[in-house]
């Protein structure tokens, strides 16, 4: 399998695979590339209907000019714990945080759950947070206030007045009620708007199967939300040697 960066003729590819409908892991297969370095280049870049190859492949010099430009001068990566390779650790990082993006998460807040998603510990402070990202405080505070309105972090005080932000076991879980919750509204509002057009009018129809679709959707995602919810606090299982 080659590595490496993408070339110009393989984003190329790419590009045409998705003109074609194709699927990331039938374009990663023809390009014997790893599935999840085609869906980082092609989030990263404008999604499926935006991706254009020169453009990604112009956005992608910049952005290894200005990583060779922060990076310290004669130093190396931080090393990684259980053996990591720290750039396959980068690369995934920026994979997750894209991923988020397009799922509606704001970049920032994005890549502060990231962070806090791929440490071991589940847990990082403030400072943690803005050395890894290389942002301001200030940054981290905005990011961590959002989060912790959806429901996605909390907060936990250490000694003195330091506090630690954590993302729980059930933090996806809380985000797909809270994500059932927002359809609940739409229903509701559906509803009410099936009786000021009059419900014999097709308007009030059109509304009416809307309220009916995502009250189905809703109930079926905290059906299974709940039905599942045990897997994200079940332990890997260890192989004996």
């Amino acid at each position: 399998m080659p590595g490496g960066r993408l070339t110009q003729p393989e984003r190329q590819q790419i590009a045409l695979g998705l003109a074609d409908g194709l699927a990331y892991a039938e374009i990663a297969r023809r390009l014997d590339r790893p599935t999840s370095t085609i869906t980082r280049e092609v989030m990263r870049n404008g999604g499926p209907t935006a991706y254009r190859s020169d453009l990604a492949h112009r956005a992608t010099e910049r952005r290894a000019h200005r990583r060779r430009q922060a990076a310290p001068r004669g130093g190396e990566a931080s090393p990684q714990p259980h053996g990591r390779n720290a750039e396959a650790v980068r690369e995934y990082a920026e994979t997750f945080t894209t991923v988020l993006m397009a799922s509606g998460v704001p970049k920032m807040m994005a890549r502060v759950l990231t962070s806090l998603s791929l440490s071991d510990a589940g847990s990082l402070t403030a400072s943690e947070l803005a050395r890894n990202l290389q942002v301001s405080p200030a940054s981290i505070s905005k990011a961590i206030t959002f989060l912790e309105s959806q429901g996605l972090v909390r907060r936990e005080r250490e000694e003195g007045r330091r506090e630690r932000y954590v993302v729980d076991d059930d933090v996806w879980y809380q985000s797909m009620i809270a994500s059932a919750r927002s359809l609940a509204q739409i229903v509701e509002t559906a509803r009410e708007g099936v009786d000021v057009l009059g419900r014999d009018t097709p308007a009030a129809a059109r509304l009416e199967n809307v309220a009916r679709f995502l009250d189905f959707v809703t109930e079926s995602t905290i059906r299974a939300a709940e039905q599942a919810r045990e897997i994200l606090h079940t332990k890997p299982e260890t192989t004996s040697q």
